[in-house]
């Protein structure tokens, strides 16, 4: 076998696309079934950030009848279930890696159904696989429930009581929306976070960060891509009426705002201070990015066909701080940690990962690895990488790169396209 590609998600999908249009030889792998992590993985109500029309795969642009809708997850699953039906790639699913190993012609896939010896591998099983909770979680009182999105499904699912919510990155303001709606009290422990407007001017928010170019700005583009790369995902939401989620939006449904969970003192919780500095960061951000498609509309003609440029107000932060909460009183009965995600790579044996167990890579190319490529994970050759339509022009310039080291020519040099300058205002 030439390439293996471990999992058959919209990434590994998109690769194979590829690397059957360039007629190299190619198995995918999955542990369960094609868009395994969409099927069992994500809570009920989710629904995409991206609108419909950029749900965009290898060869295959959206033609449906919603495109300013935004897909739920049966959706996406049939999407991507009927993707995988035409794409001229075998396969092999139910089929879990246990091991990857450097041979010294390639590599060797160990799996719970037999092993596979490949000259290359893609590694496209994204980057949400291991929830990131802190230490802390394995202290709180054993009469409060702790759990991460990957377990979260429902509100029903939940004891009676108020939740805290920690982290205010898209999953966190999603999930405290959706339990505050449900009738029950909200507290959201908020630390670093990017504030976007679901619609700015008339136009999807991602209609202009594709149109500015926002989208394909590349990794060797960014001072500090490592930075850029551990960035929280905006507060946005998709749904059948489109609506800002922001901090303003869910205080005036009632969510309590806090600050950053900073520890744990007996059963007291204790907030960081840093509030109102991590809301005026993120204003300034916002308002900046703003400023700078209002500027690139003027620039490309279309400023005057489109509405007037306005601007959304501050965050509003609560008049006195709440800088603690004793879990003992009752109010809190769940915790739910939207603290962020990790790749699970405990099954990678070849030396290449860095001191926080995360892939050194430039741009995909796995580094000190010949041969080992990497896929589907956030800013991985543009700040689009980690999308449903970040991936085909990643899947095309690593099936390049693949194909000249399989030929022997070496590392082809990477293309730097120019991209707007409005694209720093996301850092």
């Amino acid at each position: 076998m030439t390439v293996l590609v471990i999992g058959a998600g919209h990434a590994g999908l998109a690769m194979g696309h590829h690397l059957a249009r360039r007629g190299i030889d190619h198995v995918i792998l999955e542990r369960g079934e094609v868009a395994h992590a969409w099927r069992h993985e994500r809570w009920d109500s989710l629904r995409l950030l991206t609108p419909n029309w950029q749900c965009r795969l290898p060869g295959q642009p959206y033609t449906g009848p919603d495109p300013e809708g935004f897909m739920g997850m049966p959706e996406l699953i049939a999407l991507l279930e009927g993707y995988a039906r035409q794409l001229g790639s075998p396969i092999h699913t139910g089929t879990r890696v246990t091991a990857v190993r450097a041979l010294d012609d390639g590599y060797r896939v160990e799996t719970d159904r037999g092993a596979w010896r490949c000259r290359a591998v893609v590694i496209a099983t994204g980057a949400t696989q291991l929830p990131v909770v802190p230490t802390l979680a394995a202290a709180l009182p054993p009469w409060i429930e702790s759990l991460t999105p990957l377990a979260y499904r429902h509100p029903a699912q939940l004891p009676p009581g108020g939740v805290l919510v920690v982290g205010a990155a898209a999953t966190g303001v999603q999930l405290a929306d959706e339990l505050q709606r449900s009738g029950r009290p909200v507290t959201l422990a908020v630390g670093e976070h990017l504030r976007l407007p679901r619609r700015y001017r008339g136009r999807d928010i991602q209609w202009w960060l594709e149109q500015a170019g926002l989208l394909d700005q590349r990794f060797d583009e960014v001072e500090e891509i490592a930075r850029a790369r551990r960035a929280p995902s905006p507060q946005l939401v998709g749904g059948p009426s489109p609506r800002d989620l922001d901090l303003n939006a869910l205080s005036e449904r009632g969510v309590r705002l806090v600050g950053r969970l900073a520890g744990l003192s007996g059963t007291r919780l204790q907030f960081a201070g840093s509030l109102a500095m991590h809301c005026a960061a993120a204003d300034l951000k916002l308002t900046r990015l703003l400023d700078n498609l209002d500027a690139w509309a003027l620039a490309h003609g279309c400023h005057d066909a489109l509405p007037a440029p306005e601007r959304p107000a501050p965050t509003r932060l609560p008049a006195r701080p709440c800088l603690g909460l004793d879990l003992a009183a009752g109010e809190i009965r769940t915790v739910v940690w939207a603290t962020g995600f990790r790749p699970d790579l405990s099954w990678l044996r070849v030396p290449v990962l860095d001191a926080r167990g995360r892939m050194r890579h430039h741009g995909g190319v796995i580094e000190g690895a010949p041969g080992l490529y990497a896929m589907g994970l956030p800013f991985l050759r543009r700040r689009k990488s980690g999308a449903i339509h970040g991936a085909d022009d990643d899947a095309r310039e690593l099936s390049d790169h693949l194909v000249a080291w399989l030929a022997g020519r070496g590392r082809p040099a990477l293309h730097r396209a120019s991209t707007f300058a409005a694209a720093k205002a996301l850092l």
